[in-house]
């Protein structure tokens, strides 16, 4: 088998149905030996050192190559000392929910950064991307309306439409036709539409100017996460939605702290009569304590980062225009040892296996090779669709990406489960 890019994962269920969010199980230890059985048993790893593009895990100094931190920016010294004067001057935590007492300066302005640098009214505050996209959908999509949900959305919103009252329609992925005629038979009832800009497994991207277009066509409000696309895509790292100029035909933009960015969190940028709405009813950010002030001024200095060094300055690429390079440096070395991959300049770049246990061989012989590669597996993606998520930093070298690249090769042979058709030189 061929390792190539494949379909990314989805919480929905294969028969079109929302998953439980909790499932009955009587038996403990058998639920867990029928998972391990499966080849879908999960643990957790410990990283002995600080994330950057190369860590130390379980005694192994290794490239690291599953790493959401695309611009490097959890580990930047001026990241770090903000963090740290942050918990000197305002305390390491905010004491309360952010409607009690807990709403403090840092939160205050770096919501309005937020919303400057994605062009917005205003922005809101979460405690994760995975709590603002429950507490936006759920908000936004009440009982006696209809939530429209991309088969491979993120877990968090296939959870946020899950607890929603709306009824749920789930869409072929990036199916504009499916969408249309989804929207078409709502009739006129209330509907919403969401969908990640940027797909978390494979790193293909929505059709969002024709997502805008049967929107507006059908009176649909839109919610679109850009988790995986802020500091990557589009103008200074500001988005698809920013790349396609269309700020003012979405209702909630959604983004996260805790990967481009370096920190943690999320926010959701919208106008000021949503933002005003949000606070009001989504639960997550009402019954939830504040972000602490170390994380916040930490994601603001790596704002000021990526509005600052986004682009070329006295000759040198800023740091966004760097990650790309790397992509396409690591996307053209994987091509040259045969894998099927797109070459473009997405940091996300998927190698299908297919097996979950064959993936899961692939990830530790890298690993002992000196590349950490993470297996994933269903759930998070469907079915036969076991892969390697690989993803690039801006920190990482080219060299680096070159070696990884022979490695992953070098491992694919080895192995006789997935073996690259290397390509011809002439």
């Amino acid at each position: 088998m061929r390792p190539q890019t494949g379909r990314s994962g989805t919480s929905h269920g294969v028969d079109g149905s929302l998953p439980d969010l909790f499932t009955a199980v009587t038996d403990i230890e058998a639920s867990l030996r029928t998972t391990q059985e499966a080849g879908l048993l999960r643990s957790l790893r410990q990283v002995e050192t600080a994330t950057g593009p190369r860590i130390r895990i379980e005694g192994r100094d290794v490239l690291l190559l599953c790493s959401n931190d695309y611009l490097g920016l959890a580990s930047d010294p001026r990241v770090r000392r903000a963090a740290a004067e942050a918990a000197e001057t305002w305390g390491a935590g905010a004491g309360a929910s952010r409607l009690v007492s807990g709403n403090l300066l840092p939160h205050v302005e770096l919501e309005a950064r937020l919303a400057e640098f994605k062009g917005t009214e205003a922005a809101v505050l979460f405690g994760s991307g995975f709590l603002a996209n429950l507490g936006v959908v759920a908000a936004l999509a009440p009982k006696g309306e209809v939530v429209f949900s991309d088969e491979l959305n993120h877990a968090s919103l296939v959870d946020g439409c899950r607890l929603a009252g709306a009824e749920t329609v789930i869409y072929p992925h990036n199916d504009v036709k499916a969408l249309a005629d989804g929207l078409e038979r709502a009739g006129d009832q209330p509907k919403t539409i969401v969908t990640d800009s940027v797909f978390s497994m494979d790193g293909d991207l929505a059709p969002l100017e024709e997502i805008v277009a049967l929107a507006k066509l059908h009176g649909a409000r839109l919610i679109v996460d850009e988790a995986h696309a802020t500091g990557t895509i589009g103008p200074g790292g500001r988005g698809l939605v920013n790349e396609l100029g269309l700020e003012a035909e979405v209702d909630v933009m959604i983004g996260t702290l805790s990967k481009a960015l370096g920190s943690y969190g999320a926010y959701a940028c919208c106008s000021a009569t949503m933002a005003q709405y949000l606070i009001n009813r989504a639960r997550p950010l009402i019954f939830s304590t504040a972000l602490p002030p170390s994380s916040v001024s930490a994601a603001a200095e790596s704002l000021r980062i990526l509005s600052d060094e986004s682009t070329v300055s006295s000759g040198q690429p800023g740091v966004v225009e760097t990650l790309r390079s790397r992509a396409r440096t690591f996307r053209q070395a994987l091509a040259g040892e045969g894998f099927d991959v797109e070459q473009n300049e997405i940091p996300i770049v998927p190698l299908l296996v297919g097996d979950p246990e064959e993936a899961t061989a692939l990830c530790e012989t890298a690993l002992e090779k000196g590349v950490f590669a993470q297996a994933i597996r269903p759930p998070t993606v469907p079915e036969g669709t076991s892969r390697l998520r690989l993803t690039v930093m801006a920190t990482h070298s080219d060299e680096d990406l070159r070696s990884a690249a022979r490695i992953l090769a070098e491992t694919c042979r080895e192995s006789g489960t997935v073996l690259p058709a290397v390509k011809s030189k002439t």
